[in-house]
């Protein structure tokens, strides 16, 4: 796909909704797209869409094996909801236990680093194995999310990996995406209830305060210009 018809695109995009994008670029890219699910609320909307668009969509997620014990709960019932069977992808064992051996259990609190390092191990590594085979691949993000993603586009070229990165609900607002889980009746982790807004792996995530950047409870020891693990580089 050239940057013209990336930019002629995202023009075509900016007045249709997440659905109508989503069913596009699921029927041009059919058997080579996926959605990269966190199971967090705006990766919950991007399945239920899929789901009504088209349920052999490949969706996964990726366990690092320090998750929430909610977070699995709800991928249980994501999977019942709507029969379907989320592929779940893990971290290669030698590599933990060679990170564990050299910096420790909790070394990502220490640096900059050593937090992208264990990120680098639990999810980067299995995201690119997740990536064979792929040209397209569905992402969650929005430009309310953090500073790191204002400059975010529907549809763009991810040139760190080699492939067309979509972001449906890229203009949407928080409520919105809430509004939408409401009325559709989508699970979501109860956690989003008690003040996580962001959830990712346990001991790197907590709760915010009202008025707090919804992803100011994502590795909160370091500076926000930083707070991304390495999926999303741009």
């Amino acid at each position: 796909m050239t940057e013209q018809e990336i930019n002629t695109l995202n023009q075509q995009f900016a007045t249709q909704s997440a659905m109508e994008v989503l069913a596009y670029c699921l029927q041009r890219f059919h058997g080579h797209i996926a959605l990269s699910s966190s199971l967090g609320l705006e990766d919950q909307v991007l399945t239920d869409m899929i789901c009504k668009i088209d349920k052999s969509t490949r969706i996964f997620t990726l366990d690092t094996g320090r998750l929430f014990p909610e977070t699995y709960l709800l991928l249980d019932r994501t999977n019942l909801r709507y029969g379907i069977k989320m592929e779940v992808l893990f971290p290669d064992r030698e590599a933990v236990e060679a990170l564990m051996k050299e910096c420790g259990i909790n070394c990502f609190y220490d640096s900059v680093e050593n937090r992208k390092r264990c990120c680098k191990v639990r999810k980067i590594d299995s995201l690119m194995r997740a990536f064979e085979h792929l040209d397209c691949w569905i992402c969650g993000l929005r430009h309310e999310q953090s500073v790191t993603r204002k400059d975010v586009q529907i549809i763009e070229y991810d040139k760190v990996n080699g492939l067309i990165k979509v972001n449906p609900l890229v203009n949407w607002s928080e409520e919105e995406v809430k509004k939408y889980i409401r009325e559709n009746q989508v699970p979501y982790n109860k956690l989003h209830d008690e003040g996580f807004p962001s959830i990712g792996c346990q001991p790197c995530t907590r709760a915010v305060k009202p008025g707090e950047d919804i992803r100011s409870g994502r590795w909160w020891w370091e500076d926000p210009d930083h707070r991304e693990c390495g999926l999303h580089q741009r």
